[in-house]
C-alpha cells in the first residue's frame, strides 16, 4: 500500500502519514528497505512499547489484538 493510500484510509493527509512514518522509524518501530524506486516497511514486532505502562508489552501483541478486534468487527457486519 501506497503512503496516499494510507493517508485515504485513516483521513489524514499525506505529509501527515509521512511524518508518522519517519517517526516510527526513526523510534526504531519500523525499518525501511528499499526496493527499486519504492520503500517496504517492516514492522518490528518484537520491539516494546514506549509507554512505561505498556513497556513490557510488545508491538506484535498490540497488531495481533488489533487484527482480532477487526476480524470480530467483520464477523458482526456479516451477519
Amino acid at each position: 500500500m501506497v503512503l496516499r493510500e494510507v493517508a485515504a484510509r485513516v483521513r489524514i493527509t499525506e505529509r501527515a502519514v509521512q511524518r508518522i512514518v519517519q517517526d516510527l522509524e526513526e523510534e526504531g518501530f519500523i525499518r525501511r528497505e528499499k526496493v527499486g524506486r519504492q520503500n517496504r516497511y517492516e514492522v518490528l514486532v518484537d520491539k516494546s512499547l514506549r509507554h512505561p505502562i505498556e513497556s513490557h508489552r510488545q508491538i506484535g501483541e498490540l497488531l495481533d489484538l488489533i487484527g482480532k478486534n477487526h476480524a470480530d468487527e467483520n464477523r458482526k457486519s456479516d451477519v
